[in-house]
């Protein structure tokens, strides 16, 4: 799977811009459980992203905030079992693209 993606990035209390090719390509040994990434590229201001964790009992472990046009790439690990994303945002992952947060 191939995007282009245009964002906005904070780096070492920066403002830059990055132009490019995301391409997101999967191993075939990689485990079912770990290894996935998803990349959410927020639409508006305030979008949250919400990592979960991975166990008897499912709890929030991390939180970002994005702004308009920035993009987190985050991993699916040991211990984060699921992503919760609120507001407008594109979403994508290795079974294809997702937009949250439509009217």
């Amino acid at each position: 799977m191939e995007t282009k993606w245009h964002a906005w990035y904070n780096k070492n209390g920066g403002v830059g811009s990055y132009k490019g090719v995301l391409r997101v390509q999967g191993d075939e040994n990689d485990s079912a459980v770990c290894g996935d990434y998803i990349a959410v590229r927020a639409l508006e201001n305030g979008v949250t992203i919400i990592g979960m964790t991975r166990g008897r009992d499912t709890r929030l472990h991390h939180t970002e905030h994005l702004d308009a046009g920035e993009v987190m790439i985050a991993q699916f690990t040991d211990n984060t079992s699921a992503v919760k994303v609120r507001g407008r945002a594109e979403i994508l992952t290795r079974h294809g693209r997702i937009r949250s947060g439509l009217d």
